[in-house]
């Protein structure tokens, strides 16, 4: 039996080293582009992203490599996980990308990437190496093999080559197949505990899995066939190492340790920040840009210069009034609102409540997004 390891998930052998960066936190996600050449029922890629030409790091949606490499710098990145879509599509960009990531923070900063099989071919590869990829993780398909053996073609270049897949609970028999094939040709592969996504492209619903829990995304049956496929491995005495990634790795751990070094930096002299990077911390709203239902879509539709320059006044008056520094009160343009101490906050609600702004205590993600997990409004 394999035990499991402090990381919630269960390896043979040790971690593929891209791994190793990312359960503590210490990779940044650069999703170059939605799109893609496969159409996968079980995609976990949100309708936002999925299909559309866009570009992520973490959640800070980005433009360029500048933004990128700004990005990286928040969170004290070591390394980067490159995804998409399939970042293959746009070789060109995923390119350029890892040169000037490489080219910023020099060779020692560890750079995979996620592709499938469609737009493998030997000048892809070449120029992947070239710029300095670390990591290469083929997705190849199951329902069919016929591109399995261009897999063969990355072991002419001294990377480390992985495969991760999905474990989907009806496909044993080809995943024990995939197994078989590629024992010989790469140094790792990853089984990832298959997750149910709120997106338009995922079916594993209407085609009947079900989750391990009322709140959970976990599929039943997943893991279990992981561990099934561990065994197998081992009995087979296959000289690569295997490793199941579980839905509590990504969650609980992989995700929590990147929060907490990016709270480290962005963090204003005024936040508070608890132990898994959560930043607590008062908010003034305007009364029409409030949290509430369709919070996110009145952002988008906001003419926020103008409303930008309404709460420009009101800094300046509140600056004045309350004898608050720069630092002490700031204009956050992101989210069209002001932020301060808790304990400024609370203390003088009466005041901005008379100015016309709603004074709230909040707690969110130090993320790009600032993602809400607590508004309590102060009346």
């Amino acid at each position: 039996m394999i035990s499991q390891n402090q990381y919630y998930s269960y390896n043979t052998k040790e971690l593929p080293l891209g791994c190793q960066y990312c359960v503590k936190g210490e990779k940044l996600v650069l999703f170059v582009t939605g799109i893609c050449p496969r159409t996968c029922y079980f995609c976990p890629i949100s309708d936002l992203k999925y299909g559309n030409d866009v570009m992520y790091a973490n959640e800070r949606k980005v433009e360029n490599a500048e933004d990128v490499i700004l990005e990286a710098e928040l969170m004290n990145a070591k390394g980067a996980g490159i995804t998409g879509g399939d970042p293959l599509s746009k070789i060109d960009r995923t390119v350029e990308f890892i040169q000037k990531l490489k080219n910023k923070f020099g060779k020692q900063f560890h750079i995979h990437l996620y592709t499938s099989l469609n737009l493998v071919n030997e000048k892809n590869l070449e120029r992947l190496f070239l710029a300095g990829l670390d990591e290469i993780r083929f997705h190849p398909d199951l329902e069919t093999k016929q591109l399995w053996p261009r897999i063969a073609l990355a072991q002419k270049y001294p990377w480390h080559i992985g495969i991760e897949v999905p474990l989907i609970p009806t496909k044993k028999q080809e995943l024990k197949e995939l197994l078989d094939f590629v024992q010989d040709k790469v140094t790792f592969i990853n089984f990832n505990e298959l997750e149910r996504a709120d997106n338009r492209m995922s079916k594993l619903g209407e085609m009947g899995f079900s989750t391990t829990g009322k709140f959970s995304y976990a599929i039943s049956g997943s893991l279990d066939l992981g561990l099934e496929l561990l065994q197998y491995a081992q009995e087979k005495q296959y000289p690569l190492a295997c490793h199941v990634c579980t839905a509590k790795l990504k969650d609980g751990i992989q995700l929590t340790n990147r929060i907490k070094r990016e709270s480290e930096n962005v963090k204003r002299s005024f936040d508070v920040v608890d132990a898994e990077g959560i930043l607590s911390r008062g908010a003034l709203y305007l009364p029409e840009l409030a949290p509430g239902v369709g919070y996110r879509r009145k952002l988008d539709a906001a003419d926020k210069t103008l409303l930008l320059q309404q709460l420009h006044v009101f800094l300046t008056k509140i600056q004045h009034d309350l004898h608050l520094s720069s630092e002490q009160i700031v204009l956050d343009p992101l989210k069209v609102r002001l932020l301060l101490s808790r304990q400024h906050a609370k203390q003088h609600k009466k005041y901005f409540l008379k100015q016309g702004l709603l004074p709230a205590l909040v707690k969110e993600y130090p993320t790009a997004d600032q993602f809400e997990l607590e508004v309590e409004f102060l009346k």
